[in-house]
């Protein structure tokens, strides 16, 4: 990987944790009241995310809906099979287990993902059902969800569809 590369993968991660961060920073202060400070937050965000995508194209990282799905399998398996193991065990060792708890909740998410990418790479053109999120534990199910989240137990009223 050249210098070059290597920059812009940091760049693009720089930057999209910037867009998270500025949208929690928005809620936040939506909470307090803080309207015009909320919609800067957001508009930072939103400008972060413009310099992310360009990063991110800029480093050839965006190849066809197939690669791009091998892509996403390949990051969701790695989440749940490596990286959120690992963090579960270092959240227990230092006796966080709250925080041990929730990693463990957001690695069987991780999973979950994995296997909708599976799917989806079948037949990547294939039309279907919307997707609805758990705006709790971010479990995502294809086709509208009745009952409580499968992994966190929220209702399922409550969950979002994104088109």
């Amino acid at each position: 990987m050249s210098k070059t590369h290597a920059d812009l993968m940091e760049a693009f991660a720089g930057e999209s944790q910037a867009n998270r961060k500025y949208l929690a920073f928005a809620a936040q202060a939506e909470k307090e009241g803080c309207s015009q400070a909320a919609k800067l937050f957001r508009a930072a965000a939103e400008a972060e995310t413009i310099h992310a995508l360009a990063h991110f194209r800029s480093a050839k990282e965006v190849k066809s809906t197939a690669e791009n799905l091998q892509a996403a399998i390949a990051g969701e398996t790695h989440e749940c099979t490596v990286m959120y193991p690992a963090m579960i065990e270092d959240a227990k060792n230092e006796e966080e287990k709250a925080i041990a708890k929730y990693f463990e909740m957001v690695c069987k998410v991780e999973g979950i993902h994995a296997e909708l990418y599976k799917d989806a790479a079948k037949d990547p053109k294939a039309d279907g059902e919307d997707y609805y999120i758990c705006p709790v534990c971010g479990y995502i199910h294809k086709g509208k969800y009745e009952g409580k989240c499968p992994v966190c137990g929220a209702d399922g009223s409550k969950f979002y569809t994104v088109k």
